[in-house]
């Protein structure tokens, strides 16, 4: 009996400290208390790319004084064919591949690689022209398209819309379900395309917290996160139905070797 228990046990043995070894790469950011996060310090603030929609409004004392310059909805098309009168909701501007946008009354503007606030500032100082200061005219501009994916072992993958125009890496990861046991932490793949559209592939580890004095931990628009399968993962995808037969098989056996020597002692 004990010719059989022994290899059986120390099969066990094996097993938990395989398990052990791996369980060392789940928890993040490991080194936090060691390393300095003086780097983190910024202030994130997404840059407009070609193929995003934007919102743009202008807003003046006198509304008359500043509709030439919204693109509204004032007509629709009923059911019934025949046009109707709309919300009045604004249309969007879709950024060209040349990263311009055509702005009523102004023209062609280029907003591609300006920041919200940047190309808020670039059209007010179109607008002098036509408006005067006593109208105190303010612009307004939203990212309308901000979305990034992902992928891989996360709790449920999907398309994460961003209203804020501001995501780190561990918010979409949070709001896909967070990375399940099988994710690796250590080399999470994030795909970044950039405005000439060549796409990029960076490796961020989430067991390192370093990562927040990553240039990439903000995330951008369209971004992929990409969350590989661990080995565990891999060799369990390998497993057929008789090697998990084979594994209860052993595992039962162990159960009723150590009640015999139990009761034989």
């Amino acid at each position: 009996m004990k010719r059989i228990l022994v290899p059986l046990v120390a099969m066990a043995v094996i097993l938990l400290l395989g398990s052990c070894k791996s369980s060392k790469y789940v928890p993040y950011f490991q080194n936090a208390d060691t390393i300095s996060l003086a780097a983190s310090r910024m202030l994130y603030d997404a840059k407009i790319m070609p193929k995003d929609q934007l919102t743009i409004t202008v807003i003046t004392t006198d509304p008359q004084a500043s509709a030439p310059f919204n693109l509204s909805v004032t007509n629709t098309v009923g059911t019934s064919g025949q046009l109707s009168a709309g919300g009045g909701s604004l249309q969007g501007y879709l950024v060209d591949n040349t990263g311009y946008i055509n702005f009523p009354v102004i023209g062609k503007i280029h907003v591609a690689g300006l920041t919200k606030g940047q190309c808020e500032d670039l059209i007010l100082s179109k607008l002098k022209p036509y408006l005067s200061e006593q109208e105190k005219p303010v612009v307004t501009v939203r990212m309308a398209s901000y979305r990034v994916t992902v992928l891989g072992e996360v709790g449920h993958p999907s398309v994460v819309p961003v209203s804020t125009e501001k995501m780190s890496v561990l918010e979409a990861i949070a709001q896909a379900g967070d990375l399940t046991i099988y994710g690796q932490r250590n080399n999470v793949m994030l795909i970044r395309e950039d405005a000439a559209g060549e796409k990029h592939v960076y490796r961020l580890n989430l067991n390192d917290a370093n990562l927040f004095n990553s240039p990439y931990y903000y995330l951008q628009q369209n971004d992929i996160i990409y969350v590989q399968p661990n080995g565990v993962k891999a060799k369990n995808s390998d497993i057929g139905t008789s090697t998990t037969l084979w594994m209860s098989f052993v595992s039962i056996a162990i159960s009723i070797a150590s009640f015999v020597v139990n009761v034989l002692n």
